[in-house]
């Protein structure tokens, strides 16, 4: 991790969904399992499960199906599995929690005066009712989802557009995020990037990543920046 002149001056803080907001996981994984079960496959651990998440559903259904993380399954096989795991995952969708601290974190950043944003590679299909019914929609002023503009996380326009939309420099943008995802997409970007350690970067420790810091939760960020 490079070394950063704490604290940072930041305007407005953008956060990702999965395994940084909410413990999308198991959900994720008993859908990803009853789809198998419905195509005649057998079961993945939910740990396996855990660590194909963080590039959209899509990706998902693929590694579910091969049991790799870069290959791709026969096309008919995918076409027919994806509709599937999509309505078992609608099921559970509103059974996702919030990890911990993350309620006190969203209230101190607002009281603070910070501005908020949610930036996922989660379908807007599925982004939107998940944050109204854990609720957390009120919190941000933008979402963008993985299928809100042409390119998602790893890309950097999520996060440029974000800046433009609170019409602040990238440079006083802070990303929060659990996964190399993020840590590309902030780098390209030109933003600052915080990542939690409890969340899905395909198994592998977060301190490895080029980021700002590694905080153990959301409250721990606001120790490192000050209102720009």
């Amino acid at each position: 991790m490079p070394q950063a002149n704490f604290p940072l001056s930041i305007s407005a803080i953008v956060i990702d969904l999965d395994g940084t907001l909410l413990h999308t996981a198991p959900e994720l994984a008993e859908a990803a399992n009853r789809m198998l079960r419905d195509m005649g496959r057998p079961p993945v651990s939910q740990e396996l499960l855990m660590s194909y998440i963080g590039n959209g559903i899509s990706w998902l259904v693929k590694r579910a199906l091969t049991r790799d993380m870069h290959a791709e399954p026969d096309a008919a096989l995918y076409k027919k599995a994806l509709p599937v795991f999509e309505n078992h995952y609608t099921e559970l969708l509103l059974q996702s929690k919030p990890f911990d601290g993350v309620i006190a974190g969203l209230d101190v950043m607002k009281n603070c005066g910070f501005r908020l944003g949610c930036i996922t590679n989660k379908l807007a299909r599925y982004t939107e009712p998940l944050l109204k019914g854990v609720g957390l929609a009120n919190y941000f002023e933008i979402v963008l989802s993985g299928d809100s503009l042409p390119e998602k996380k790893p890309h950097p326009m999520p996060l440029l557009h974000a800046a433009k939309f609170f019409g602040v420099p990238v440079e006083k943008l802070l990303l929060i995020g659990d996964s190399l995802n993020d840590a590309l997409a902030a780098r390209a970007a030109g933003c600052t990037v915080f990542c939690v350690p409890y969340g899905y970067n395909h198994g592998e420790p977060v301190e490895t990543l080029d980021v700002d810091a590694v905080i153990a939760d959301l409250p721990g960020a606001l120790k490192l920046i000050n209102h720009a």
